[in-house]
């Protein structure tokens, strides 16, 4: 029988962040290109690819590498539960490419379509790929609007991933994530498009301009508005952790002091590879 591969710590880390952010994309942005550009679907349809998105692209590489999935819950777990601060960058670059050549196939595999619905490749359909402010809404109310998206997102991942807590029974965290990641689409999609991940937005949003997409980084008043879903996400990632730390970690028990019929958190992951998106 042929032995498994043995392959390095960090390397095995990073190839799990890019496969599991891959198949985040694959779904994420393939049901927007359906719904947006060949008119097969409604918003429901979205909301729910991206959160079951999210529950596969877990699942593939929690294992491994945690499946954080998104350079704001690495960022939050360095700062508040002992993450490497050496491996945040690798993750983020890692999460990144997946996103980018997730995009691509989603481009290349949907070409015709795109063609189709907005010969000239511009705003009309380049939110298949990344998000734009809504109408009437400006960059700095996108910004609040990720900020407080993300902030939700790490709140609530935080508190269904944590050890001392009620985890989910039978490895069903990622699922729960993931229906974490359907109701902020549905509650908190209009004035930014819930990215809620730099890496989500950041690699489809440069592999739309290196395939003809050439106002992908700006709005569509002319403003360079990439940066939004970038610094919005980090900011309240960081925000959420901490105030998940500050109003309900602090005060849960440790694992060997739980009280006896306690519920169950054998399996637990260890302390800063909580988080499971």
């Amino acid at each position: 029988m042929a032995q498994r591969l043995k392959v390095p710590g960090l390397v095995g880390e990073l190839a799990a962040e890019f496969a599991g952010t891959a198949i985040l994309i694959l779904f994420g942005v393939g049901v927007v290109a359906q719904v947006a550009a060949a008119g097969t679907g409604e918003f429901d349809s979205i909301a729910w690819a991206w959160g079951l998105g999210v529950t596969l692209g877990v699942y593939v590489a929690g294992r491994i590498s945690g499946a954080h999935l998104n350079p704001a819950v690495t960022l939050a777990l360095a700062v508040f539960k002992g993450f490497s601060w050496r491996k945040v960058m690798p993750y983020a670059l890692a999460q990144t490419a997946g996103a980018f050549v997730a995009a691509l196939i989603i481009r290349w595999n949907y070409s015709e379509v795109l063609s189709r619905f907005d010969p000239g490749l511009t705003s009309k359909s380049q939110g298949v790929f990344s998000t734009l402010p809504g109408a009437g809404v400006t960059e700095w109310g996108a910004l609040r609007d990720q900020i407080i998206g993300t902030a939700i997102l790490l709140f609530l991942v935080l508190a269904v991933t944590d050890a001392r807590n009620s985890l989910p029974a039978g490895n069903l965290a990622p699922l729960i994530v993931g229906l974490i990641v359907v109701a902020i689409g549905m509650a908190f999609a209009v004035n930014a498009g819930y990215a809620i991940n730099p890496a989500r937005d950041f690699g489809p949003r440069l592999a739309s301009f290196l395939t003809g997409y050439e106002t992908a980084f700006q709005d569509t008043s002319g403003y360079p508005y990439f940066w939004v879903p970038i610094v919005g996400p980090l900011v309240g990632g960081v925000i959420g952790a901490g105030l998940y730390e500050l109003i309900i970690g602090r005060f849960l028990p440790s694992e060997d002091e739980l009280e006896p019929g306690a519920l169950a958190t054998e399996n637990a992951p260890a302390e800063g590879e909580l988080a499971r998106v």
